[in-house]
């Protein structure tokens, strides 16, 4: 009988289930943002879950719980259970896991997340047409008494997060003192208990397309930490 299931074991072997990746795009954005990541990340046996959820028709609360779930669904429970974001996808992630335990969970990457509100919400927030671009989420993630992120608390979750230091758009970068990607600064996107934090030379908009920014995202899924070293990754000039 053992020499029977080690013959099917060499013929049939069993391979690692892949782990689960829920992807969550940003505010005003859709899930064709992260179609490239969601493709990289099945060439490297992970099984994703992208998902498309309306940013601008709730307040933060109410789209994590109406999101996250249903995501969380399509893992088995034997899986571990991982989240990419970019932007506020990564609010999303914390404001679930503020009333809620994933048992389950492994790693959460975020790219460019305002972890600390935006200072382009708090200047641009009451000028006309701002709420009806943004919807109530927006005017939620500026630093303010309504900055939701900055109610949240530290990270009880491994985290890493990935900050651009590029912007393609020179007039909100006016409205951010420090460097930035165009809508988020270096500063803002870092967590209290984050796990790890890298800058790379991307922007905002276009971060979760960037080659190297998804090679730094599958490594810390792999390996729980981004790749420093000799040979770390260069950013791609294109982005």
């Amino acid at each position: 009988m053992k020499l029977i299931l080690f013959f099917l074991l060499i013929v049939f072997p069993v391979h690692a289930q892949a782990a689960c990746v829920i992807l969550l795009h940003g505010l005003a954005r859709t899930d064709s943002s992260m179609k490239k990541l969601e493709s990289e990340l099945l060439k490297e046996n992970f099984r994703p879950i992208n998902v498309k959820y309306p940013s601008r028709e709730d307040a933060i609360e109410v789209l994590a719980e109406e999101t996250i779930p249903p995501a969380l669904a399509q893992c088995s429970p034997e899986e571990e259970v991982n989240f990419v974001t970019h932007s506020m996808g990564g609010i999303l992630v914390r404001q679930y896991l503020s009333q809620h335990e994933i048992t389950n969970l492994n790693h959460v990457v975020m790219l460019g997340p305002p972890n600390k509100g935006s200072e382009v919400v708090d200047k641009l927030g009451d000028f006309p047409g701002f709420h009806f671009l943004n919807g109530d989420a927006g005017m939620q993630l500026g630093t303010g008494e309504m900055s939701v992120p900055n109610k949240l608390g530290k990270a009880n979750f491994d985290v890493g997060i990935i900050a651009g230091t590029r912007s393609i758009n020179l007039i909100l970068s006016m409205l951010i003192p420090s460097t930035d990607d165009g809508k988020i600064s270096i500063e803002r996107t870092k967590l209290e208990g984050m796990h790890d934090h890298l800058e790379m030379p991307v922007t905002h908009p276009f971060m979760m397309k960037n080659d190297d920014v998804i090679a730094q995202v599958i490594y810390y899924l792999k390996n729980g930490t981004f790749k420093r070293d000799n040979n770390h990754i260069q950013s791609n000039t294109h982005d």
